[in-house]
């Protein structure tokens, strides 16, 4: 959804006397007040609101975000955590004004120990940083979303962020051992072990990742990595239609094998390519994928000639394999391409992550394709389906009112029939803000019940990331 002009919250509504107070915790060369920072942090990526902040934390340490969230509890002032903004559902807007905690300066690696295979963060590290970091050591991090040369590791755990080696590896989730956290009362509590395996009390950890900043703020981030794969291989596909891509994913895994990419653009996303950036590796018609298998070279190599002859069965037009790495950069650079390519067919992208099982991902494109026609909208899907993950992005010409609302339909049918085949209205993105009407879709009364009364008892004023998807308190600004 677009920029809603004009900005809400011009008048600051922080008085004088907690303005004192945050510089002394902070000092105030951390603390921004002025218009021109509160426009920068009043949206996200999402554009999905715009709305001032009253000011802008930098903190330095855990004992500084203590000290902001104690005073704004007693306050009853919002307190919206943000990495770098790049979430899609309007996570980080601060719609009801209130104090930004900005982690740029929080951005260390606080040690490796090569010995267990970990890392310490502080939650504004660079995602794709911290990967060059430990490649360099022989150690891999494989959440790799598409923002990675950006996005940061805080707001990874916040979103509980997934990426292309998730079909693979999984999510953020699976490399998140311990967390220092802030709680809304400034009570600061250690969560997770360093140790392999722990089944001692309940898992916090688990509570805490994709918790979208509304329970708590993450000040150090324990993570696990694994041995760097010694080889990677790239094949490229080109099928006829969706069921054949979608057929030969399926055969891979009952064959055994477990391909750490597996990346589909539908026609119309070729299409959009192509008019972006034109190349003779994309088809003609039909549609295009990527898969990557990696491990011991020669398995690794052994793997992908399986995958070959998996998609040829499956009727692939056209099958190739990378043959160095600056072929395997520019498979790579077209399925990147997609993004800014979409804009060809209009100026506002309603992009969604749904997700479905992988034996039911066929059925599902063409209940989309179905609801597009009905809708005469221009529908684009690409996505990881090695794990049934669908970006789908219904595409407006301009921006207009009904336009928008017979768009908001559209999406609120394709969630309505991704959550009928057993899967979700989001895979990687979370539900902030725009995606808040839908969630009673998914989620049952009794169910949200249980996430209310979580929330009230780790936050029982509401002050932390108000206005989102548990939003079940009064504001008092």
């Amino acid at each position: 959804m677009p920029i809603q002009h004009p900005f809400r919250n011009l008048s600051m509504s922080i008085d004088s006397a907690i303005l004192a107070q945050l510089r002394r915790i902070l000092g105030r060369e951390n603390l921004f007040e002025s218009m021109e920072k509160r426009i920068v942090y009043s949206t996200d990526a999402s554009k999905a609101a715009a709305v001032l902040p009253d000011l802008i934390a930098r903190p330095t340490s855990t004992e500084q975000i203590a000290g902001i969230l104690k005073l704004a509890n007693s306050a009853g002032i919002p307190v919206y955590p943000r990495g770098a903004g790049s979430g899609l559902t309007g996570g980080a807007v601060p719609v009801r004004g209130g104090i930004v905690l900005d982690f740029e300066i929080m951005n260390k690696v606080l040690g490796i120990d090569r010995e267990n295979m970990t890392a310490l963060v502080q939650p504004g590290v660079i995602t794709q940083n911290l990967q060059k970091h430990v490649e360099k050591l022989g150690l891999f991090y494989p959440p790799d979303p598409a923002s990675s040369d950006f996005c940061t590791i805080g707001g990874n755990v916040a979103e509980n962020s997934g990426g292309l080696r998730g079909t693979k590896y999984g999510s953020t989730r699976e490399y998140v051992m311990a967390l220092d956290v802030v709680l809304a009362s400034g009570e600061i509590i250690r969560i997770g072990t360093g140790a392999p395996k722990s089944v001692t009390g309940y898992d916090l950890v688990r509570l805490f990742v994709g918790s979208e900043g509304t329970l708590g703020v993450f000040t150090e981030i324990l993570l696990r990595l694994i041995p760097l794969p010694e080889h990677v291989e790239t094949v490229l596909a080109h099928f006829p239609q969706v069921e054949c891509a979608a057929a030969s994913v399926c055969m891979m895994f009952s064959r055994g094998i477990t391909p750490r990419a597996a990346e589909l653009m539908d026609e119309l996303a070729v299409e959009c390519v192509r008019q972006y950036k034109d190349s003779d590796v994309l088809p003609r018609e039909g549609v295009f994928c990527l898969f990557e298998v990696d491990g011991p070279r020669f398995a690794a190599m052994d793997e992908s000639e399986r995958v070959v002859r998996i998609c040829e069965e499956n009727g692939a037009t056209n099958v190739a394999r990378a043959t160095s790495e600056a072929e395997r950069e520019h498979f790579w650079s077209l399925r990147r391409a997609i993004s800014p390519a979409l804009y060809n067919l209009g100026r506002i992208k309603l992009n969604e992550d749904i997700c479905v099982p992988r034996s039911r991902l066929a059925e599902m494109l063409a209940r989309i394709n179905e609801i597009g026609e009905r809708y005469s909208l221009r529908i684009v899907n690409f996505g990881h389906i090695g794990d049934g993950s669908i970006h789908t992005n219904v595409m407006l010409e301009h921006d207009d009112e009904a336009l928008r609302k017979k768009g908001e339909q559209a999406v609120g049918e394709i969630f309505a029939a991704a959550v009928s085949m057993g899967g979700t209205l989001s895979a990687e993105h979370g539900i902030g803000l725009t995606k808040a009407q839908y969630l009673g879709k998914e989620v049952g009364e009794k169910e949200f019940s249980v996430m209310v009364r979580l929330k009230k008892a780790l936050d029982p004023n509401g002050i932390l990331n108000p206005g989102k998807f548990i939003d079940v308190f009064p504001h008092s600004q």
